[in-house]
């Protein structure tokens, strides 16, 4: 398995390419030039500082978020991941103290137990170098080590199943997004290969998370009814190579008959995609 946590040795880290996401699954643009005066909304725009208070270490701090009321849905893709007009909102997820090196994605970042909160002190903040926020957006690159420092943090603080599929989950969007900005112009194509291959690597982690969160945690499940997530894991297995399983999750949303029929035809039509071979093409 390729090291999911490379890079954040730059915030003071050790040893954390041994860590495994499942011990126990795994062995135990912007604006342009306006015409007529026509204006453009940056994502600089979109974004603003908001204030949160750290429940590990209990330091204030400002983390910057998406103005959800201006920002518009334009579509989505086959497994789910949302596209907004003007900003990749994922970017804005995850929530990093810069003091301790506590962080989560949003919906998680205040519900940390005290025995969580001293392992995270112990293995994370011990060694964590503090981190000064800069920038007015978030580059692809600051999202992703922030989305892999919560990963790191639900690894550590053991956290459920299905977080630690979410946040793969995102990751993986994260990888994606980049690679399609790094296509808008000339390109490095063994880059573009890499960042293929560490979007797939985690989808596959999020695959596992989600069968194994599947029929032991609580629905709603990351904000999903159980036929979302049956759908989400047909089709995560399929862009992962998984047809056999791919074909099983579909088919339980095919036949269920209290499926709500937006998710019904997402199915039928990955129906479609598994008879015909369609692999990983999106």
């Amino acid at each position: 398995m390729a090291n999911i946590f490379a890079g954040l040795e730059s915030l003071g880290l050790k040893n954390v390419e041994k860590v495994e996401v499942y011990e126990e699954a795994a062995p135990k643009k912007e604006g342009a030039e306006g015409k007529e005066h026509k204006e453009e909304i940056s994502e600089e725009d979109l974004v603003f500082d908001k204030s949160y208070t750290c429940p590990v270490c209990d330091n204030e701090f400002k983390s910057k978020m998406v103005r959800t009321g201006k920002v518009r849905l334009v579509g989505a893709d086959s497994d789910l991941r949302p596209r907004y007009q003007g900003v990749d909102s994922l970017k804005y997820d995850a929530i990093l103290c810069p003091k301790c090196g506590y962080a989560a994605l949003n919906r998680y970042f205040n519900f940390v137990m005290a025995s969580q909160a001293k392992a995270i002190r112990e293995q994370i903040s011990a060694t964590f170098t503090p981190q000064k926020e800069e920038g007015k957006i978030y580059s692809y690159d600051d999202a992703i080590l922030k989305h892999k420092m919560a990963l790191l943090n639900t690894v550590v603080k053991s956290g459920k199943s299905s977080e630690r599929a979410y946040t793969c989950l995102k990751l993986a969007w994260l990888f994606r997004g980049k690679r399609e900005d790094l296509m808008h112009g000339e390109y490095d194509k063994e880059e573009v290969k890499e960042l293929m291959q560490e979007e797939k690597e985690l989808l596959g982690n999020a695959f596992e998370g989600f069968e194994a969160a599947f029929g032991k945690e609580d629905f709603p499940m990351c904000g999903m009814d159980q036929y979302t997530t049956l759908y989400l894991l047909a089709e995560l297995a399929r862009r992962v190579g998984k047809e056999d399983a791919a074909k099983r999750y579909v088919s339980k949303v095919l036949v269920a008959k209290d499926a709500q029929k937006r998710i019904k035809d997402k199915a039928f039509d990955l129906k479609e995609k598994l008879k015909s071979g369609s692999g990983a093409e999106e």
